[in-house]
This record gives C-alpha cells, structure tokens and sequence, in this order.
C-alpha cells in the first residue's frame, strides 16, 4: 500500500522483508534522494495492526489512531471556540465536522462519530 511518501508492505516471509531493506532504502536514496526514517522502519506481525495514515489496520478491522482521535476533537472544539466568539461562522465548524466525518467512515468508528455530531454540531 501506499499514499504519498508512506507505504506499506506486507509479506508471510520476515526475511523476505528484511531483505527488501536495503534494496528500497539504495532505490529511494539513487533514484529519488530520500531516505528512509531510521525509527519509522518496522517489521511487525499483521494480528497486532499496521499504523498507516492515521489508522490502525488489522485482519479484520480498521481503527481510529488514538492520536488521531485526539486531534480531531482538540481541532473542532477550538473551532467551536472561536464561533462562540464570534471569530468563525457556522459553516465553518459543519464544514470541518464533515471532513472528519468522512475520515472516520474509513474505520470502525461508529461511536466516535455519534460523540462527535453530539458534542459539536452546529447548523451554519
């Protein structure tokens, strides 16, 4: 998998992806003048969950990363602040509200979405 500069590899065969270490890390650095983060470089097994783009990814289910989560209340609940003051519209807010209600229908996340449209719903 991959999404701008992150990706994802999956394989039943650890060595098979110890392997590809370092023939990605000599593609990305000749042909592309990158490198490879030193601590973002795992092997891990698929049960305990992939973390890729804000989710947790697992056999059987997609979840919401804790920090993710976090972020996206501590952000709507600023906006909601400034509408309170006065700062920001209505629409703003509801705008806002649904870009993340979009990023929470990629996972698992049902309640996360109720608390969200009732701590924060807004009519612009």
């Amino acid at each position: 998998m991959r999404y701008t500069d992150d990706f994802v590899i999956i394989s039943t065969d650890r060595l098979y992806l110890e392997e590809l270490i370092p023939t990605i890390s000599e593609f990305l650095n000749i042909s592309l003048k990158l490198e490879l983060h030193p601590k973002k470089v795992t092997i891990r097994k698929f049960d305990h969950g992939i973390d890729f783009l804000g989710y947790v990814v697992r056999p059987h289910h997609v979840l919401l990363r804790n920090k993710t989560k976090k972020r996206i209340f501590k952000k709507v609940k600023a906006k909601s602040e400034k509408y309170s003051k006065g700062l920001t519209d209505g629409k703003s807010i509801e705008q806002s509200l649904q870009s993340y209600l979009g990023v929470l229908s990629h996972a698992d996340a049902f309640d996360i979405s109720e608390k969200l449209k009732n701590d924060f719903w807004f009519w612009g």
